[in-house]
């Protein structure tokens, strides 16, 4: 069987912890600051894991980051 191919957005957009989850940058934070409150500004830094269900999806998008 040939090799499955890796998602490229997946890639850029998705890193894997140890145990297997998925770490993602909060949505949200690309532009108009000015209008979100500073609680949502503060709550979105950093990354987050995603849910079980969405994890589900990106690991069929990268095969062997697992």
């Amino acid at each position: 069987m040939p090799k499955m191919k890796t998602k490229s957005a997946a890639k850029k957009r998705f890193k894997f912890t140890a145990s297997g989850k998925v770490k993602v940058g909060p949505a949200g934070k690309r532009h108009g600051m000015i209008k979100r409150t500073p609680k949502f500004i503060r709550e979105t830094a950093g990354t987050m894991v995603l849910a079980d269900c969405d994890a589900k999806i990106v690991k069929k998008y990268m095969p062997y980051n697992r």
